[in-house]
Parts: C-alpha cells; sequence; structure tokens
C-alpha cells in the first residue's frame, strides 16, 4: 500500500527526465571524466553570470572552489581572512586547509549576513582578505563591503554557495570580488550531486586555478586523449584533485536550464509560508532589500522558546514526527569543539550568531515540493505553534 504521509525529505533535489536523459547519453558516450560537457557547463554557467567563458572554472565542490581560489590569490601563508561565524564548516575549514587564519565577524541580526561594522572592527595589519557568505540567498551589503577591501587592499572571495540567482544592485553575486565560489550539492539551487564553480574577474588568477584544481598539470584529461591525438603535459604546481566530471556536468546543464523557474516556484513557496506564518510566535525571514534579488536558497525561521512554548531542538523533535525534514543553517562555528580547541572560541565572542544558530530552523523549500507537500508543513508548523505561546 502506498505511503499516504511519506516523508518530506529536507532540500529534495527537481530532478526531471532531461536530466536523466543528459546522464544517459554521457554515458553511452564513453567520456565520464572532465570533458565536453564540463565545458558547456562552464560556458553555460559563464553566460548565466554575465561574464567570458575564460571568467570561470569548474571543480567538484564549492569548498574545493574556496580553497583554490586562495590559493590562486596569492594569499601568503599565515594572513588572515575575515569571515562570517553563521556559516557552514567549509568556509572556515578552506581558509585553514590554505594555511591561512580564520578571523570571525558577527553577523547582522536582521540580514543575518556578515556585518561591515564588525569587519572593520576585526582588521588587523595581518589581513589579507574578507570572505563574505551570502546567507540564505540574501545578497551581503557588496558595496560596503568593496568599499572596505579597496581602502585596506583586501581580496574579496564570495561565497555563493547560496546565491546563485542573487543579485545586488544589479549586479550578479560572484561577481564583485575577485572570486566568487559557487555550489551544485544535492540540496542547492543548480544540483550536480557534488560540485562548484569559480568565478573570476583576472583571467590569469582563473587560468591558475583551473590549473591547480587538477593536480597543477598544464592540460586536462580531454585535452590530453581526445580524438585529436595524445598531447603530453607538464605539471607546473603542486595542484589538487578538484576537478568536475563530465557525468556531474550532464546533470547540471539542464539544472540550470531550468533555474529561473525553478526560482519562481521557490518564490511562490516563500509567500505562501509567509502568509501562513505571519501570526505565529517566530521571526520571519526578512523581506528582500530594495536593489536585490534574494536567491531563495533557504527559508528559515527563528524558533524561541521564550515566545512559542518549546525549544527550538524540540521544534525539530515534533517536526521529524510529522514526517517532514527540517535543518539547522547553521550553529555558529565558534559552537563546534574543534574551533573552540584550535582557536580558543567561544559562542559568546559573536553574540548575534549564537542567538541566531541555537534558534535557527529550515523549512522545505525544493521546487519538487507539490502544493501538498508546501501545505503538509504548514498544518505541521502551525500545528506545533498554536496554543503554546
Amino acid at each position: 500500500m502506498a505511503d499516504i504521509n511519506p516523508f518530506i525529505v529536507f532540500g529534495a533535489p527537481s530532478i526531471g527526465e532531461e536530466e536523466i536523459a543528459e546522464v544517459e547519453a554521457c554515458m553511452r558516450s564513453g567520456w565520464l571524466g572532465t570533458g565536453p560537457r564540463v565545458a558547456r557547463f562552464e560556458q553555460a554557467f559563464a553566460e548565466y553570470k554575465q561574464a567570458g567563458a575564460e571568467c570561470v572554472a569548474a571543480v567538484n565542490s564549492c569548498t574545493a572552489a574556496l580553497h583554490v581560489s586562495m590559493v590562486a590569490a596569492g594569499l601568503e601563508p599565515g594572513s588572515e581572512v575575515i569571515t562570517t561565524p553563521l556559516t557552514f564548516c567549509a568556509t572556515v575549514n578552506a581558509i585553514e586547509h590554505a594555511g591561512l587564519v580564520p578571523v570571525l565577524a558577527d553577523v547582522d541580526p536582521h540580514t543575518q549576513n556578515i556585518d561591515p561594522d564588525a569587519i572593520e572592527a576585526v582588521i588587523t595589519p595581518r589581513t589579507r582578505a574578507i570572505l563574505p557568505v551570502h546567507f540564505a540567498g540574501r545578497p551581503c551589503a557588496m558595496d560596503r563591503i568593496m568599499d572596505i577591501a579597496q581602502r585596506h587592499g583586501l581580496v574579496v572571495i564570495e561565497d555563493c554557495a547560496h546565491a546563485i540567482e542573487t543579485t545586488f544592485r544589479g549586479q550578479p553575486a560572484g561577481s564583485f570580488g575577485d572570486f566568487g565560489c559557487f555550489s551544485f550539492y544535492v540540496t542547492k539551487n543548480v544540483v550536480t550531486g557534488e560540485g562548484g564553480m569559480i568565478l573570476g574577474r583576472d583571467r590569469k588568477r582563473i587560468a591558475r586555478a583551473r590549473m591547480l584544481a587538477l593536480h597543477g598539470m598544464s592540460k586536462d584529461a580531454w585535452h590530453r586523449f581526445g580524438d585529436s591525438g595524445y598531447k603530453h603535459y607538464q605539471v607546473l604546481e603542486c595542484g589538487f584533485k578538484y576537478n568536475m566530471m563530465d557525468l556531474q556536468a550532464a546533470i547540471g546543464l539542464p539544472q540550470l536550464a531550468k533555474v529561473e523557474a525553478h526560482w519562481a516556484r521557490r518564490q511562490a513557496i516563500w509567500r505562501r509560508y509567509d502568509a501562513a506564518f505571519a501570526d505565529l510566535p517566530i521571526v520571519l525571514p526578512a523581506a528582500p532589500e530594495a536593489d536585490t534579488r534574494h536567491g531563495l536558497h533557504l527559508y528559515t525561521v527563528m524558533i524561541d522558546e521564550a515566545r512559542c512554548g518549546i525549544s527550538r531542538d524540540a521544534f525539530l523533535d515534533a517536526m521529524n514526527a510529522a514526517r517532514i525534514g527540517t535543518g539547522v543553517h547553521y550553529l555558529a562555528i565558534p559552537e563546534h569543539p574543534y574551533y573552540q580547541r584550535r582557536y580558543g572560541w567561544s559562542p559568546e565572542q559573536w553574540p548575534n550568531a549564537m542567538r541566531l544558530g541555537r534558534q535557527t530552523v529550515s523549512l522545505p523549500l525544493s521546487p519538487a515540493l507539490s502544493d501538498g507537500d508546501v501545505e503538509r508543513v504548514i498544518a505541521a508548523v502551525r500545528g506545533i505553534l498554536c496554543g503554546r505561546s
């Protein structure tokens, strides 16, 4: 018998026949690794971001994109990189993997993005870069961040894992700084399973990033083993194994073609949530700022136990009992034991991120959700919270 109340998976991708057909064609082509489909995906992404094809480089994750970008930027080991405490661990880990030192600047409690005033407050003579994260798809205050960077001579590497469709004053996220790093992980707005992309302004730096992403070699497999005959390569630097495969790009090509339709579906769900939850004792996502486009990647609500009569974690358990998946984006970085041991951080040093991280819940927002799924989410949230305040 069919499950009349199936579990709603948080962040389930919307995969159609187009993706399946492209993957099958890739499998039948015999070319599974980095090759023509990766090149096509890079070209399509560059066109979507209003950039030249020579300004992008596909890699196997956004983490790889961040790491390679910092290496390609030539930041000397031990330099400080300022970033947000309200992010996934990959942001800080990539800084450490590049031999650099993460420095946290608290977030604005309204936007949940890194606060430019907090950035200014932690700049030291050792600061060399700023790594802003466009949290949940909301653009950071890139005018102020770029002004700070220019005044202090700092590199800017944008973490755009949530921000493929995001714009700030008409300009695409990822195109302000020296590098923009994107994610195509399975829960993201464009999916390749695992995957990432680097967008850059300096063609020489992007060329270096591309080379570093595949062992520092002068030619990738497509150019070594293609039908024009074997081509010798040289190892120019000690690089990494970060290349994207054609199998991944085969999923990404039709996904990218649907990016605007999927954004519109998420917008419809977002608006339905806003209307349905307006009378509840929870804090809803702030409206997008004027002259910006929100990527609408995460719909995060704040569960304050004093107002809601239930703790955040109890709310998560109740949603799970209702067979609805949720997420936490994110526990603040200083809440995690590794960073406490490594840097001596405590959550109280960044009070806005600490409070948000302890209250936040992300509700399902996938374009794969049916109208019935959306109504189930709404009914569950209201059923848990109504009568408790």
